[in-house]
């Protein structure tokens, strides 16, 4: 499949309808620019109103052998049970926007098959350890990054017209961050931040371990890369991202891991950031270069790092605001008001 195009029409209707309203033109700012690109996604001068799915995907690093987190790797299964018993931030703000929420493992170590209310989904429990060795297989990559289509197809055929794709994975800023210094052509030391919150010595331990990884990867094609130096959960985030630009359901990327995902799928289908919308900036070092390497602006800057999807949630409620305003204002001409070129 290929990523379904924009309506550039539709998109110039609603600019002029957005200058129809009742108010100085542009006196709304982004807020404007966001109504009108949902009516260029959805096909509609009046978008309807948002209906969220947010996919948390789990899976372990092998990485961690490393010492690259301040975690170890059983805190991903322990957050994941967290996330089914509804616990965690995203759990707060899935509710507080009125999302759909699901919990996918993907790559756990743990085994976790028995907890109630988590997709099972795992490829196999955990990556190898990318500083040495493929982090998986090609037939398990592309088996990742299909529990991630599915998810999406799944979310779509319930409804759901915004997608948000969360992370979970003790060690995956140091896969992000190898995908990030590719893609980005950007050196380690501007990339890697303190993840799960390491110190100063951790974190140059991290930038040798990239650098190492890198090394290692450096005559590789785009197309091993995931594979290679990627997560279980960061390649399901990339086929739900591209799952999504196919079927024509915008997406809000959320941090640091999201954006690695994002570049991913963008290597794989190049027009696939158009679907894209970027939450918040990430205190994540890189973060922002990831961003610019797809073309995306975000929308706030909180200074978070959480990751799980809580950046994209949270922008949810404004980008309803943004829709509202465009739906329910009144036009000059429907409330009798002179207008300014009148």
């Amino acid at each position: 499949m290929s990523v379904k195009p924009l309506n550039m029409d539709v998109e110039k209707e609603a600019r002029a309808h957005q200058d129809s309203l009742t108010k100085p033109r542009g006196a709304l700012g982004r807020l404007e620019d966001v109504a009108c690109w949902f009516a260029a996604r959805q096909g509609k001068v009046l978008p309807d109103q948002l209906q969220p799915h947010i996919a948390v995907f789990a899976g372990d690093h092998g990485v961690c052998e490393a010492g690259v987190s301040a975690f170890p790797s059983v805190v991903t299964g322990e957050m994941v049970k967290n996330f089914a018993r509804g616990g965690a931030a995203i759990n707060v703000l899935a509710r507080q926007c009125d999302a759909t929420l699901s919990v996918v493992d993907v790559g756990v170590i743990s085994d976790i098959s028995a907890i109630a209310g988590i997709e099972q989904r795992k490829v196999r429990p955990g990556t190898a350890n990318l500083l040495i060795e493929a982090a998986m297989g090609e037939s398990e990559c592309v088996a990742a990054m299909d529990v991630g289509r599915d998810i999406a197809r799944q979310a779509i055929a319930h409804g759901a017209n915004l997608l948000i794709a969360g992370d979970m994975g003790i060690g995956n800023t140091t896969a992000s961050a190898c995908l990030i210094c590719h893609f980005t052509d950007a050196a380690p030391r501007a990339v890697v931040g303190f993840g799960t919150g390491v110190d100063e010595t951790a974190r140059n331990r991290k930038i040798d371990v990239v650098e190492r990884a890198l090394s290692r990867i450096a005559s590789c094609p785009d197309e091993q890369l995931l594979q290679e130096v990627g997560g279980l959960e960061i390649a399901a985030m990339a086929g739900f991202y591209l799952q999504a630009a196919e079927s024509g359901v915008p997406v809000v990327i959320d941090g640091f891991i999201a954006s690695a995902a994002a570049l991913a799928a963008q290597s794989i289908e190049p027009s696939v950031n158009e679907w894209m919308m970027a939450s918040h900036v990430s205190c994540e070092n890189g973060h922002a270069l990831a961003l610019q390497s797809l073309g995306l602006t975000a929308l706030i800057n909180f200074e978070m790092r959480l990751g799980e999807g809580s950046g994209a949630a949270l922008i949810v409620p404004l980008l309803q605001s943004a829709i509202a305003l465009h739906n329910e204002m009144a036009t000059f001409a429907s409330a009798a008001v002179t207008g300014r070129d009148e």
